[in-house]
């Protein structure tokens, strides 16, 4: 099968579920041209607007955000409490090898005025299905990602709060499936699929029992439809922008970057500052698929038209490879592995037909663009 990359993004073909038309360009960028051309925005603003008037009357809390203390949720939360009059309750799912500034960003952020909700799962559990994810799928956050996306809406049940407002929908916005631009809500097959890639009945029925998972299993289909359960995203309601979520987050949130000296493999240094496991992840992400976050920022930029497909090229030449190497030690330990186990895992998902390992890295046989 031929391999290729957008036309204007530089999103590769590889990358699951994406979509490319005739001319070449991916669902990402057909939907950055349809929030221009197509979309009507103020139509969604009013949507918004009658759903929160269904829950507005709620005592106490009307809403449940997922936070992390990062750009998006900081700039969903601060929406829907200034900007929209709503109560949310914010919560956020701790996570594992949690970076000093991740740590810092939630403490301002629920200083700056929120009413913030912390959970930590067992962190026995959590490791234990984190290792699963990094050995068995190449996922290494399969338990915090598994928590944020099936505790909440759990946690939405018992509190009898059914409205969640989650941040962008990844798919419609960087490139993937683009079934669920025009819908207002998406129900838990959808996250399980997408946002567990398909693996929670696996996990869930071969290593763990009922109990164990208590904090990282989804609701039951009739506690969904009971409760009436709706899971959103923000950026269903209104042009997606990271960069502007970042500027409202840093000046009424307490919002702030990653340190220089903290490497992450890419360019910028606004976003996914919570744990160093999130660059084991996108450095999976570039063995399994031949791209990494360097390419996944840079896309950003290119179709918001803040650089050029030639810069992005650049950009991807110098950092997407990116190994997380300052944070091996970190990993075994977490892991309980050896140095050479990691490796090996590395080796194991890393894409033959596109990588070759030189000199103990893996690096592109070619550049392709």
């Amino acid at each position: 099968m031929k391999i290729f990359r957008c036309k204007t993004c530089l999103n590769l073909s590889t990358r699951p579920r994406i979509e490319f038309n005739e001319e070449g360009s991916c669902n990402a960028c057909q939907w950055a041209e349809e929030k221009i051309t197509t979309v009507n925005w103020e139509n969604r603003k009013k949507q918004l607007k009658e759903l929160l008037d269904k829950y507005r009357h709620f005592k106490g809390f009307n809403c449940i955000v997922p936070v992390s203390g990062g750009k998006d949720s900081s700039y969903v939360s601060y929406n829907l409490k200034h900007v929209y009059n709503m109560n949310p309750l914010c919560v956020t799912v701790k996570p594992p090898l949690a970076f000093e500034v991740g740590e810092e960003n939630i403490k301002n952020f629920s200083n700056s005025g929120y009413d913030l909700l912390s959970c930590t799962p067992d962190p026995n559990i959590m490791q234990r299905i984190n290792k699963i994810g990094l050995i068995d799928f190449g996922i290494p956050l399969l338990g915090w990602q598994l928590a944020i996306q099936a505790y909440i809406p759990k946690l939405a049940v018992n509190l009898g709060i059914p409205l969640i407002f989650y941040g962008e929908d990844g798919e419609v916005e960087y490139g993937g499936t683009s079934k669920t631009k025009n819908q207002i809500s998406y129900n838990v097959e959808y996250s399980k699929s997408i946002y567990l890639s398909g693996v929670f009945d696996s996990l869930l029925n071969n290593n763990f029992n009922a109990n164990e998972l208590s904090m990282f299993s989804y609701p039951s289909d009739v506690e969904i439809s009971k409760n009436n359960v709706i899971m959103t995203h923000w950026s269903y309601f209104e042009d997606w922008d990271s960069a502007r979520n970042f500027e409202i987050a840093s000046k009424y949130c307490g919002l702030k970057s990653r340190p220089d000296n903290k490497k992450s493999g890419s360019y910028s240094n606004i976003g996914q500052n919570d744990t160093c496991l999130y660059d084991l992840h996108t450095y999976l992400m570039f063995l399994k698929f031949g791209f990494g976050r360097a390419c996944q920022d840079a896309g950003i930029d290119i179709r918001r038209k803040k650089m050029t497909r030639e810069e992005g090229i650049e950009i991807i030449k110098k950092y997407d490879h990116w190994a997380p190497e300052p944070y091996y030690d970190d990993y075994c330990k977490y892991y309980k592995i050896t140095l050479t186990e990691l490796q090996s895992v590395f080796d194991k998902f890393a894409n033959k037909e596109l990588l070759n390992k030189i000199d103990g890295k893996w690096m592109p046989k070619e550049y392709i663009f």
